[in-house]
């Protein structure tokens, strides 16, 4: 399932909240796991979307995790509950378009609308990442979207600077899974970042769809770690577990992230391929 049909089914399947199981069925009651430290891991709720929030949090504090990403407003008392972080945010409206975005001036009075809200309940909430997407193409040329994407992002930029909440666009792939987006380049994202000029907008590298559609991820990471302020992962081909299956080499990768000092948060978000609920769950536990 993608991104964008877990969101719409995510807060209401009673399908996936019976697939859950119980805790008792959780392989992980032991005490916390220690992780090194290096690296500031999350899990992203959706592609553990079978599992309520509740249980979701239970368990990746079980792993050692401290934070959950893609996370509305209306969930973050869950994680707060379990004393948990919420790393990367949506606005109020969760499931924001990722075809409809900011290169797109028909659209942007309603995501003003959405970013302004947000913001302020975000820095309030004592979070800082908030997500958003460029759009599709739809026949515009990437000039005059990356043109759109400018004017009305900086409309909100100000504001976020205010409240040190930080804009962050979704490098996706155009190959396989979101045909025609525009953020689609490592480049194109940069030079956006560029002319916003601001600390409080930056890039969601996500190394899955960088690898897909331009590799050379380690170099990317190097050289323009300063416009990336969050990263995501899954393995290549097939969005899985990051293992020795696919075609990507992690812990060189974490090591080029770690070595730039970043001290934000890495997010798996690889779909686990286990087809019991503790095989998923020890699959996360593996990463």
């Amino acid at each position: 399932m993608k991104r964008r049909a877990a969101l719409k089914t995510l807060a209401s399947s009673a399908a996936g909240l019976a697939m859950a199981g119980s805790l008792s069925a959780n392989p992980f009651e032991e005490e916390a796991l220690s992780l090194k430290g290096n690296i500031n891991h999350s899990v992203c709720q959706w592609t553990y979307g079978y599992m309520p929030l509740d249980e979701l949090c239970v368990t990746v504090k079980k792993l050692g995790l401290k934070a959950i990403d893609l996370i509305a407003p209306k969930d973050w008392p869950v994680l707060q509950k379990h004393g948990l972080y919420c790393s990367m945010c949506y606005t109020a409206a969760a499931n924001q378009s990722l075809t409809e975005g900011w290169n797109n001036p028909a659209f942007q009075p309603g995501l003003i609308r959405d970013f302004t809200e947000a913001i302020p309940l975000v820095a309030k909430a004592g979070y800082k990442n908030l997500i958003c997407f460029s759009g599709n193409r739809k026949g515009m040329d990437d000039e005059t979207g990356m043109k759109n994407c400018v004017d009305g992002l900086k409309k909100i930029i100000p504001l976020a600077e205010q409240n040190g909440v930080i804009i962050q666009m979704e490098l996706f792939n155009s190959k396989v899974d979101h045909k025609d987006y525009m953020c689609d380049k490592s480049a194109w994202g940069i030079e956006l970042c560029k002319r916003i000029g601001s600390e409080n907008f930056k890039l969601l590298y996500d190394i899955y769809h960088m690898q897909i559609n331009e590799g050379d991820v380690i170099r990317t990471i190097k050289d323009h770690h300063q416009y990336f302020g969050h990263y995501h992962t899954a393995g290549v081909p097939g969005r899985h577990e990051i293992d020795d299956t696919q075609e990507l080499f992690y812990p060189a990768i974490m090591r080029a992230i770690a070595a730039t000092g970043f001290k934000g948060h890495v997010a798996q978000e690889f779909i686990p391929t286990g087809k019991e609920m503790t095989d998923k769950v020890a699959a996360l536990k593996k990463q």
